[in-house]
């Protein structure tokens, strides 16, 4: 009996059989599967789900720098008692070109997007007043003007704020009428005076001048003037201009761009965008049937903004008068990469692109532009 009791108990030592192994075994292949299955389930849909968190933290960070930038829109004048009202603080170039991508290969062209620039003063320059160097009034048409300084500051100082390509802001006194010109040289002192040398503008009756990069005086308006004299301001500006980059077709990108110097700084502030636009909320204007915009609508078309009413029941047109902007609402749309899986079968409302979008829409009202309407 001790001999079998002993016998029994090392035969169970001996560990699992065969079969016991084999059902194991495949026991264990069978979770291992359901798991590799649930993983490469689910894998998809945390990689998407990343992906649109990630689109949406970069649009978010993209409109609040916009936000940022344009709520000072039109800062740093000078605030002379002579000064009726702030001169423009942006400038908007609206696309309305449709449609303006390529569907089947997911591309978007420079027509698809507007364009935002932002306008303040230099304020390590002072403001000056222009002059035709004989004490007499500057006419925009010819070149050069000359910058009377402004007390502390004297010529010298003056004169070496100012470089080629610098862009200067002219500013009727009495009307608020305005220019814009580009150096083409440095400053350079003139008795008590600065020199200053320019590209001309066009001459009657639209004084405008095409090579405005802040797109102020590119188009004929009704703010435009070609006279400045000595009561009136000049002041330096330095643009902060939001527009897209579409030289890779495939990825458009958010450029955020000011001048430095002589040069500029371009900056990608988002990707993969396939939507920006900008409206205008104008003081004063309204709809051609007669609804005031400044209650209901934003304009997205700078070409066709009007005032009422100089005659009681009309409307006068103010083509690209940017001076009556009071509000803009901006809106930006991004996508993720486009899934080149010709498998992938999902295609969003937006575009038909077989990608996830992201959107973002946001009224901003500039601290500066909403005074001394009349």
């Amino acid at each position: 009996m001790k001999t079998m009791k002993t016998m029994s108990r090392n035969r169970r030592d001996r560990g699992f059989t065969l079969v016991e192994l084999l059902v194991a075994g495949a026991v264990f292949v069978l979770i291992c599967g359901a798991a590799l299955s649930l993983f490469a389930t689910h894998a998809p849909m945390f990689n998407k789900q990343q992906n649109l968190a990630a689109l949406n933290i970069q649009i978010r960070n993209a409109v609040a720098q916009l936000q940022l930038d344009t709520i000072n829109a039109g800062s740093g004048y000078y605030q002379g008692t002579n000064v009726p009202e702030l001169p423009l603080g942006l400038t908007i170039q609206n696309n309305i070109t449709t449609p303006c991508n390529t569907p089947a290969t997911f591309t978007y062209g420079p027509n698809c997007f507007d364009q935002i620039n932002i306008i303040s003063a230099d304020q390590t320059t002072p403001a000056s007043h222009p002059s035709n160097g004989a004490g007499g009034c500057l006419d925009t048409t010819k070149s050069p003007m000359y910058a009377t300084p402004v007390a502390p500051t004297t010529a010298a100082q003056l004169a070496a704020d100012f470089h080629t390509n610098d862009q200067l802001l002219l500013v009727n006194a009495a009307s608020s009428q305005v220019n814009t010109v580009i150096l083409t040289q440095n400053g350079s002192v003139s008795g008590a005076n600065v020199q200053l040398n320019y590209s001309p503008t066009a001459g009657f009756p639209n004084y405008t001048n095409a090579a405005d990069p802040a797109f102020i005086a590119v188009q004929p308006n009704n703010k435009l003037g070609w006279q400045f004299c000595p009561t009136d301001w000049i002041s330096k500006i330095l643009p902060i201009t939001y527009k897209v980059d579409t030289s890779t077709p495939s990825n458009p990108k958010l450029i955020r761009e000011q001048p430095s110097g002589i040069t500029a700084n371009d900056v990608v502030v988002s990707e993969q965008i396939i939507g920006f636009k900008v409206g205008a909320m104008n003081w004063n204007s309204m709809t051609l049937g007669g609804t005031a915009d400044d209650e209901l609508t934003y304009n997205y078309d700078s070409k066709t903004y009007t005032i009422c009413c100089t005659t009681p029941g009309v409307l006068t047109p103010e083509p690209y008068n940017f001076s009556l902007v009071r509000s803009i609402q901006l809106e930006l749309i991004a996508r993720t990469n486009p899934n080149p899986d010709p498998s992938y079968v999902y295609r969003n409302g937006f575009d038909g692109g077989p990608y996830q979008i992201q959107s973002v829409s946001v009224v901003v009202n500039p601290r500066n532009l909403t005074m001394n309407n009349h």
